[in-house]
């Protein structure tokens, strides 16, 4: 076998790396994708409340979110259930936690303090990302010495790294009620601003259009593409074999 260039050879080899990675049964996979999901949805949520504190609104904190402990974030249907039938009928993985809480009205500057508290949602899940690079490359760098050990960092630094890669530009597309609309919304001067944020109500139906006809696939997938490309060549992480223990996996 010839190495992938940045893999160590006795690494990939001792992986069980030949171009096709072993699948996995559906109790392997849910393991493997439960801590990376609950942490990228829950940091996530945690990031809007810290920022809006700072910002001068405490209800977050008030309430009781602003804990990294998953079970005051978990939405039954975004954390659980649509994440669930995703992973058992394979394919695209995403899902969501309860909304934290913002009064807007305690904000400083709402307008412009909305938009930092929705646009930190979406940078704490690149930052979810990049520490999962992280343990992926310590997985890859494990596995001549400690392959126990190495396997769930792989597998589950690739979970990581998708879950992130996704939630990330889910969240930054410009339709409210999505960080990206917010961020948007405190752009535009006061009068656009007002008529571009009637489309909330209508977001998660417009979401779900997109989402059932691919629309939605086909604006993020080059996007999401383009950041593993970027993953692939600054942290020297094998293409093949970071898709390959995708596939796996999902």
């Amino acid at each position: 076998m010839v190495a992938e260039e940045g893999a160590p050879a006795g690494a990939l080899a001792a992986a069980g790396y030949n171009g096709v990675m072993e699948e996995l049964n559906l109790v392997q996979r849910i393991v493997i994708w439960a801590l990376p999901v609950l942490f990228a949805i829950t940091v996530h949520e945690v990031a809007h409340g810290w920022m809006a504190l700072k910002l001068g609104d405490r209800t977050a904190l008030m309430l009781g979110r602003l804990t990294l402990n998953p079970i005051r974030h978990i939405d039954p249907v975004g954390t659980l259930l649509v994440p669930g039938l995703m992973l058992l009928v394979g394919g695209f993985i995403f899902g969501w936690a309860k909304p934290v809480p913002v009064t807007w009205e305690n904000l400083k500057h709402p307008k412009r303090d909305m938009a930092l508290v929705a646009v930190v949602g979406p940078l704490a899940n690149l930052l979810m990302m990049i520490a999962w690079v992280a343990i992926l490359k310590l997985g890859i760098a494990l596995m001549d010495s400690m392959a126990w050990l190495a396997h769930p960092f792989i597998y589950m630094g690739v979970a990581g790294i998708f879950i992130n890669a996704v939630l990330m530009v889910l969240n930054l597309l410009p339709l409210p009620p999505l960080d990206g609309g917010r961020v948007v919304t405190g752009l535009l001067p006061d009068r656009l601003a007002w008529q571009y944020s009637r489309i909330e109500p209508y977001g998660f139906l417009i979401l779900l259009l997109l989402f059932f006809t691919h629309v939605l696939g086909k604006i993020m997938w080059p996007l999401i593409s383009g950041i593993f490309a970027m993953i692939f060549v600054i942290a020297a992480v094998p293409a093949n074999f970071f898709m390959g223990i995708l596939q796996s996996i999902i």
